[in-house]
């Protein structure tokens, strides 16, 4: 087994053992990504960093200072800041944009030890289910390079799944995290909103987004989490909560675990191989003793729809800031104020953005708010009280996190319905603010099928206990891309 394909906890052993030095890890994965750079999946490569970093790593080893993380090399979504590195967020807007500091995020990891290979490719500010969005081309997916990896946080889940980096940050809005995890058959997950700090990431929808680790194994993201957590003074929506020991009860049994099927995520839309999929996976949890039942959720349906109103609506409000003037793109010659902030809107934000601010302003409107984003804001309470009554009756929530597997590049591009019909089966667990994650399940036509869980309020440590269970069952998580080789 070669370097890249041992999970992060396997390759501390190694690293605590002298299998290998920090550096010659990061030496490799540098490789892989040089190799590897028709998948596109990083912006911007920090080599001298990263040898700089691992070279302090193994220092630190060697002086009886062993971090957690300790050596590490991981990638950074391109949305969290990074102190003087160029931070797009996937958007001609800011191609030009030095971050001036760390996110906490990006801090937290710091200070346990890894090393930051790079930024990775995105959809253009987190706006988009197939990384063909981003300003710098879109992602491939490695199981298949004419197919999309999943969007936004599609260059995390490629690189990850393409061994280019042992671990990633990503971020998830309405499934960002999840469904390309799915598509490129690695392990993500999306923590309860608050949960992880928002400081520093370049905000799309507020009260949607939350950051995420995506990785090989639910072992490795638990490890991950319990490291990114916690509460800061910085981010007012963090939670002031302690944060476990998310690897302490991982081996624990899933004897008497009530797993609730929620009945309206099989009723229409699932391709017919991923249901199989998802069924076959329900058989595992029956076999390691979890009790299996069917619970509804009846204003699921209306998740898409609220979706697309709420985060647009916020990202209208969000992004008005970048104007030609403080920051980012500024347009050539401007003849007044008026023509400086209309041009370098339109010439520095894509089509999808644009879309969706367009719609937001629309929603946010004199005589259309109530009618529109109150009205989503309701439904959203709803979808949160289904959950509630759905959480008196079991643990936790399976089903598919995708409707299909990774489809083709340019496929969907000029169907947005189509597009945003990728979410829905994750958005109702953003709306609501619950942690969710994805794991690989099987696959379906040679691509990778993931299989969500979902649990209650700051129940993390029981969604992480569930998948771990499952992957000590099952291989699915140690398959390699045909794409890439898993030896090369």
């Amino acid at each position: 087994m070669t370097m890249h394909e041992r999970s992060i906890v396997q390759q501390l052993d190694d690293l605590h053992s002298g299998k290998y030095s920090a550096v010659e890890l990061t030496r490799h994965y540098l490789d892989r990504i040089q190799r590897h750079e028709a998948l596109n999946c990083y912006i911007t490569v920090l080599e001298e960093k990263a040898l700089a970093g691992a070279n302090a790593a193994d220092s630190a080893r060697a002086e009886g200072q062993n971090h957690l993380l300790g050596g590490i090399p991981i990638a950074h979504k391109d949305i969290f800041c990074t102190e003087g590195i160029k931070t797009s967020a996937g958007s001609k807007m800011l191609d030009s944009f030095i971050a001036p500091y760390d996110a906490t995020v990006v801090a937290k990891l710091a200070a346990a030890g890894v090393v930051t290979l790079g930024k990775t490719n995105m959809d253009e500010f987190a706006m988009g289910s197939s990384n063909e969005t981003s300003f710098y081309g879109p992602v491939r997916n490695p199981w298949d390079t004419t197919r999309v990896p999943g969007g936004s946080s599609g260059g995390s889940a490629a690189a990850v799944a393409a061994g280019l980096c042992s671990a990633a940050t990503g971020t998830d809005t309405g499934g960002s995290i999840r469904q390309p995890s799915a598509h490129c058959g690695i392990t993500g997950l999306k923590p309860t909103y608050g949960r992880i700090s928002r400081w520093g990431m370049i905000a799309f929808a507020s009260s949607l987004d939350q950051a995420g680790p995506m990785a090989r194994t639910a072992e490795d993201a638990a490890l991950l989490l319990q490291v990114m957590s916690g509460s800061d003074s910085l981010d007012s929506t963090s939670l002031d909560e302690p944060v476990p020991d998310y690897r302490a009860d991982l081996t624990r049994s899933l004897e008497g675990l009530r797993i609730g099927l929620c009945e309206d995520f099989f009723a229409t839309g699932l391709e017919a191989d991923s249901e199989q999929v998802i069924q076959e996976a329900i058989t595992v949890f029956e076999q390691l003793g979890a009790k299996i039942s069917r619970v509804a959720l009846p204003h699921i349906a209306q998740s898409i729809p609220a979706y697309y109103v709420i985060a647009p609506a916020e990202a209208s409000a969000n992004l008005s800031r970048f104007d030609g003037i403080r920051f980012g793109y500024r347009c050539e010659n401007p003849s007044n104020l008026e023509d400086l902030y209309s041009r370098s809107r339109s010439e520095g934000f894509g089509e999808e953005v644009k879309r969706r601010i367009m719609i937001g302003a629309f929603t946010l409107s004199t005589g259309y708010y109530d009618a529109y984003y109150r009205k989503a804001q309701q439904i959203r309470r709803l979808i949160k009280i289904d959950f509630q009554t759905a959480f008196e009756q079991v643990d936790i929530l399976l089903g598919p996190t995708s409707p299909q597997p990774a489809f083709k590049q340019g496929e969907k591009t000029d169907d947005q319905v189509a597009m945003y019909l990728q979410d829905i089966y994750t958005i109702a667990g953003n709306l609501a603010g619950l942690p969710a994650m994805s794991i690989p399940a099987g696959f379906s036509s040679k691509l990778p099928v993931g299989v969500q869980l979902i649990g209650n309020y700051m129940q993390e440590g029981r969604i992480l206990n569930a998948a771990h269970q499952f992957q000590q069952q099952t291989d699915w998580h140690l398959r390699s891309p045909g794409a890439v080789g898993a030896g090369d």
